[in-house]
């Protein structure tokens, strides 16, 4: 095994990058050398079952935690790892099959409490919580601290708070940077490799990004941590890979993370909303600021507290910003958004068993203030979602999802968050995978993925596709429930029917495994359609019809620099044309993802929805019979259908709902074709100004 595992190490060198992670068979071989390890060894083996497998649930971590619980409880042992030592090494695994062997080792008079420490920074114990609950309630004082660590958030509070001031060096890209420059999509197969993939950011060489791997190591001789930076940051299509790259750059590293990085600075004078939130969730410091007088090279003194980028040289004030929300800091101190909202659930849920109030501890998302007006549709959706009537832009929420889609260029990465959430079972109500991106052309690594990823998906209630079976939107849109709330792990996945807010493989895990998604409600922006459809008009021009209209009113503009546009961010609303099929309002639906909207309403008949809902139901049912599982998922979704059939009812947005903008568009005046100009669909004009 080291003689295979060194040759591994030296062929990854000479791609200049670290060997993967252990696999199952690996660690298992490794297991064995532990028990008796040959001269010399020693410290190589214990580096490699400390640092090179995967946390959470992967089946590599599943072999090493059967191993070091083997060790604690006496039934197997190693002349390097004592008991202690292996429930140190168990605490760093941060959930899933450790937390068991931790939580019966409080009961364990000589490692009670180091057990209890390993527990008091573990976030990802979900169930286990009542084990450590009980063991306090009969008098065990390790579980009562473990308790009390909890609700002291001492989890959150022994990490370092996010200075005053931080010194950085500058990596600008200018104009737009898309999430293709930073994850390529003819290099999709290697994006659940963390490293290879990042090879392949900004491949095709373009102004501030020539050579950005050799460009950034030789920044980082300066001895100041990289700040990414851009005119534009993040656009186009959801990819967690693009932060993944981002991040193996200037992020840093996790003891007992193998092959991924977390942190890091990233400064946009736009920051797409998709990007902007992987960013949070990996525990970067991320925000929107004026980047002119930023340039490649430059070492910066941001100042967080005040909202200003200094020149380190002259205190020169170069920008000055606010962030969307100072919640933010809390994330960067916390690893992440993910493990803070995590982490606040298991205080609040300790604090409650211990018969203690609200902790004050955290910051506090600011909600605006209520205008008394009412709500539009997308307020009432995601409302309800939320058990209220609506939701103000504005406001921090955590909104239940109701589907959830993945696709398979980003279900690889998907499932490695899944483990790491140690994700044994879908809250989501309902959650699907396809084989859409790969069945026509698939690689070795996209086979394999193909082979193991449904039953993956399956056996934790979800519904999986077949390679060959069709693209992702088609089916699960089929699926959608009026009214509700979801999300998927492609850009495009914009319901017809409620509302979806797209996201990257990290948050659609998480949304997936415990059935909430954070969101910072976003603005509306209201398109009206009024009159008839012209002859000669088809629905794709009704389409373009959206950004040419807003370009007329000065809504929008096509210059990068300096862009203004009133969709990015915010959710379209669309009215007047209710009387489209399902199918047809996806066109439009699907389109807001061009727009850099943060997701789409459109209001459509009940009789509409009504037949495209008894379809589905023969579908699903169809579905069940030819195999495809999970057939109790699919079975429950068919009854929740046929439940809202025998009482239809559709939310509504109020008369006075309050929007950022109203973009009215007459179908009587729209009698050509709209046509949008190549590689941008901002750019769009009539055919008569670009014919000839």
């Amino acid at each position: 095994m080291l003689e295979a595992y060194r040759q591994h190490v030296t062929e990854r060198a000479a791609e200049g990058v670290p060997p993967k992670p252990l696999d199952p068979e690996w660690t298992a071989e490794l297991v064995e050398l532990l028990k008796a390890p040959p001269a010399g060894e020693e410290e190589f083996l214990l580096d490699l079952i400390t640092n090179r497998v995967p946390p959470g649930v992967d089946e590599a971590a599943y072999v090493k935690a059967g191993f070091l619980s083997a060790i604690v409880n006496g039934d197997a042992s190693s002349p390097i790892i004592d008991r202690a030592k292996a429930v140190e090494l168990l605490g760093m695994m941060l959930g899933g099959y450790n937390i068991a062997t931790l939580v019966s080792a409080l009961d364990d008079a000589d490692l009670g409490e180091l057990a209890a420490e390993q527990l008091k920074s573990s976030l990802l114990v979900f169930d286990a919580f009542h084990d450590v609950a009980e063991k306090a309630k009969a008098g065990n004082a390790n579980a009562q601290a473990v308790l009390e660590s909890w609700a002291n958030a001492e989890w959150f509070t022994q990490r370092p708070e996010v200075p005053e001031k931080l010194t950085a060096i500058v990596f600008k890209v200018p104009g737009e940077t898309n999430t293709d420059d930073l994850s390529p999509a003819p290099d999709a197969w290697s994006r659940p490799d963390i490293p290879l993939h990042a090879k392949a950011m900004y491949k095709i060489p373009r102004e501030g990004a020539e050579n950005p791997e050799e460009q950034i190591h030789e920044l980082e001789k300066s001895g100041h941590p990289v700040a990414f930076v851009g005119d534009v940051v993040g656009t186009g299509s959801s990819r967690k890979s693009a932060t993944n790259s981002v991040l193996w750059y200037i992020g840093e590293d996790t003891p007992g993370v193998p092959n991924k990085r977390a942190g890091g600075i990233c400064i946009g004078g736009k920051v797409a909303p998709i990007f902007f939130n992987t960013m949070e969730d990996s525990g970067a410091l991320v925000f929107e600021a004026p980047v002119k007088k930023l340039s490649t090279g430059l070492v910066i003194d941001i100042l967080p507290y005040e909202g200003k980028i200094v020149d380190h040289e002259t205190q020169e004030v170069l920008s000055e910003y606010e962030f969307k929300s100072d919640v933010i800091l809390d994330e960067v101190r916390a690893g992440g958004r993910i493990n803070l909202i995590i982490g606040r659930g298991l205080t609040r849920r300790a604090r409650e068993n211990l018969g203690l109030g609200e902790t004050e501890i955290f910051r506090t998302p600011e909600h605006p203030a209520d205008t008394g007006k009412g709500f539009t549709l997308g307020q009432k959706m995601v409302g309800r979602a939320c058990g209220v009537e609506g939701i103000r832009p504005g406001t921090y929420c955590e909104p239940a999802m109701n589907t959830v889609g993945s696709q398979d260029t980003t279900g690889p990465m998907t499932r490695d968050e899944l483990q790491d959430l140690a994700c044994l079972g879908f809250s989501a109500d309902l959650v699907m995978q396809s084989f859409c991106h790969t069945a026509a052309y698939p690689k070795p690594v996209d086979i394999d993925t193909q082979h193991t990823l449904p039953d993956f998906i399956r056996n934790r209630g979800g519904v999986s596709l077949k390679p060959g079976d069709g693209i992702i939107h088609s089916w699960l849109n089929r699926m959608l429930l009026p009214d509700m709330v979801g999300t998927g792990g492609d850009s495009h996945t914009r319901f017809p029917l409620g509302i979806s807010f797209p996201a990257g493989s990290g948050l659609v895990a998480f949304a997936a495994a415990t059935g909430v998604m954070p969101l910072d409600m976003p603005e509306s922006v209201l398109v009206r359609f009024k009159g008839e459809m012209q002859p000669g008009i088809t629905l794709r021009d009704l389409v373009h019809a959206i950004p040419y209209y807003a370009i007329q009113q000065g809504l929008l503009t096509v210059e990068k620099e300096g862009k203004k546009n009133i969709f990015s961010g915010r959710i379209l609303e669309i009215e007047g044309l209710e009387n489209l099929t399902v199918e047809q309002a996806f066109e439009l639906s699907d389109a807001s993802a061009e727009r850099s909207a943060s997701g789409c309403t459109i209001k459509l008949g009940e009789e509409t929805i009504a037949e495209y809902l008894r379809s589905n139901i023969t579908m699903l049912r169809s579905m069940i019979s030819e195999g495809y599982g999970d057939p109790r998922t699919l079975e429950r979704r068919a009854q929740k259908m046929e439940a809202w059939l025998a009482k239809p009812e559709l939310l509504e947005a109020d008369p006075d709902a309050e929007y950022t903008a109203v973009i009215e568009i007459d179908l009587n005046e729209v009698k050509e074709p709209i046509v949008c100009a190549p590689n941008d669909p901002d750019d769009a004009r009539l055919l008569s100004e670009v014919a000839g």
